[in-house]
């Protein structure tokens, strides 16, 4: 009886085993923002590209068992910056302007990511995660292209959220707040995560 059940636990943890992953850091990892341009002189202000400098993931993958997979993500608020437009003084301002007056980094520090798979189909994975932004939790669908390695894994993944949605008011300048950042922003994630030895 003992030697039974000895053999169904081993059984069980076999089809249980999982491959672990960290993500990399940039440059090898790309994690950035897309913003559009909003309101009456929405023509005469900039789409920026914002990316994340400092950032930390683990991806727990159980090749058997998709479905128990898992992934975590988390952005340092305050290392996200603006790339675009090409001017040195007006990305200062607006990374400070976004930091400061549109993600509150002093109160907010992180931003957070985490998903668990809902299903595969060769490449694809279907994920169902909960975005967490200035303190507000939201859910989302995610499809994920990843190629899966026994030492590396490679994915990518782009999704639209609503500033809105997570109590963030777009940001405004120029005058009268005529020039605004649409309340639609995308996020693009080009990962590379080694196997955590």
């Amino acid at each position: 009886m003992l030697s039974a059940l000895l053999s169904l636990c081993v059984l069980q943890g076999a089809g249980r085993d999982s491959v672990v992953y960290d993500l990399a850091p940039a440059p090898l990892t790309r994690f950035e923002v897309l913003t559009g341009k909003a309101g009456l002189l929405g023509f005469a202000g900039h789409a920026h590209a914002i990316q994340a400098r400092s950032f930390s993931g683990r991806i727990v993958w159980y090749p058997d068992e998709p479905p128990a997979s898992h992934v975590t993500i988390s952005v340092a608020t305050d290392s996200l910056e603006v790339l675009t437009p090409p001017d040195t003084a007006e990305i200062r301002k607006v990374t400070a302007a976004m930091r400061e007056e549109v993600l509150d980094v002093a109160h907010y520090p992180e931003l957070t990511l985490t998903a668990r798979v809902v299903d595969r189909t060769g490449d694809t994975l279907r994920l169902q995660a909960s975005l967490t932004i200035k303190g507000q939790t939201r859910e989302l669908p995610m499809t994920v292209r990843a190629v899966i390695g026994l030492d590396t894994l490679r994915a990518s993944t782009t999704f639209s959220i609503k500033q809105t949605d997570f109590g963030i008011r777009p940001f405004r300048g120029g005058p009268g707040g005529t020039v605004r950042v649409a309340d639609r922003v995308t996020f693009t994630i080009e990962a590379v995560a080694v196997r955590l030895r």
